[in-house]
């Protein structure tokens, strides 16, 4: 579960998009008020705020997201359960406070309305409250048995780190069996076998490198892996034809049929492969270095 808070002074507005209809808004939770829609609900803050004129975001406004598997099957009693326990936990029982549910996407939530100013006029320290908001969260979903952000972090890791080493084993395989002459030869490759690669131009119209589409994830190849660097990339297709990569001052490399100038990275990628090459090739021939 997530957890977002904040102070905001537009209450009444706040109260009226809680208690959408068209948001198949339910109360789940209500605390010291009576009232029966946003006018009454925001008068009775109102009344208690005026304690306090000095005090302008004088409402603590939070949004308590469960996991999607966990918001469908929450029911309404265990989603006001979790409310009460996030007040609790917050220090907040004994200030006015409303809740709804919104179920009108995938992803259950709760709205929950805090009036900061209490009945002694005191207002409630807000200070990092996004912070607190996040860990109060998290220990109610502990306590509950749900899944908690970190949970949910954890679980998004492990599914990039398997589409990671997938798009490498595509590339290695393209590379190996393919060995693509140019940058539109390997472009097409991936993508048959299900990777849309993107080319980043920066404003210069220089190439600057490349990212890879693949089961909802969009990543840079260096975050691929290290290997998958533009420079790397393109110095891996220089090796198998000449024509490729243009090793002028300005080099450049065809792509989608034009030719277009290299990004400062990759041509100094391929400066120090050239390099390293050339020394090779020294030493193997016996001259010295």
């Amino acid at each position: 579960m997530i957890g977002k808070g904040k102070s905001i002074s537009h209450t009444r507005a706040s109260i009226s998009y809680g208690w959408n209809q068209e948001k198949d808004a339910e109360i789940i939770h209500s605390q010291h008020l009576a009232g029966e829609n946003p006018k009454e609900i925001t008068e009775e803050f109102k009344i208690v705020q005026s304690q306090n004129p000095r005090t302008q975001k004088n409402t603590l406004s939070f949004v308590l997201s469960p996991s999607i598997e966990d918001g469908k099957r929450l029911s309404k009693q265990k989603l006001s359960n979790l409310t009460k326990k996030f007040i609790k936990a917050m220090g907040l029982k004994e200030r006015q406070a409303i809740a709804f549910v919104h179920r009108d996407k995938e992803h259950t939530h709760i709205h929950l309305y805090v009036n900061r100013i209490g009945f002694d006029g005191k207002a409630y320290k807000d200070s990092f409250i996004g912070k607190r908001s996040q860990q109060m969260a998290h220990e109610v979903a502990k306590e509950m048995g749900l899944t908690t952000a970190r949970d949910v972090q954890h679980q998004r890791l492990d599914k990039v780190k398997q589409i990671r080493n997938e798009i490498k084993r595509v590339h290695e395989e393209v590379m190996r069996s393919e060995r693509p002459k140019s940058l539109d030869a390997y472009i097409k490759s991936m993508e048959e076998n299900g990777i849309k690669v993107i080319p980043s131009i920066n404003r210069q119209q220089k190439l600057q490198g490349f990212r890879f589409q693949y089961k909802g994830q969009n990543l840079k190849g260096s975050e691929v892996h290290r290997s998958m660097s533009a420079g790397r990339i393109v110095a891996q297709i220089s090796d198998t034809t000449n024509k490729v990569i243009n090793k002028s001052k300005v080099p450049t490399a065809k792509l989608a049929g034009k030719t277009i100038e290299l990004g400062t990275n990759i041509a100094m990628a391929l400066a120090k492969r050239f390099a390293k090459k050339a020394i090779k090739r020294a030493i193997d021939q016996g001259i010295g270095i």
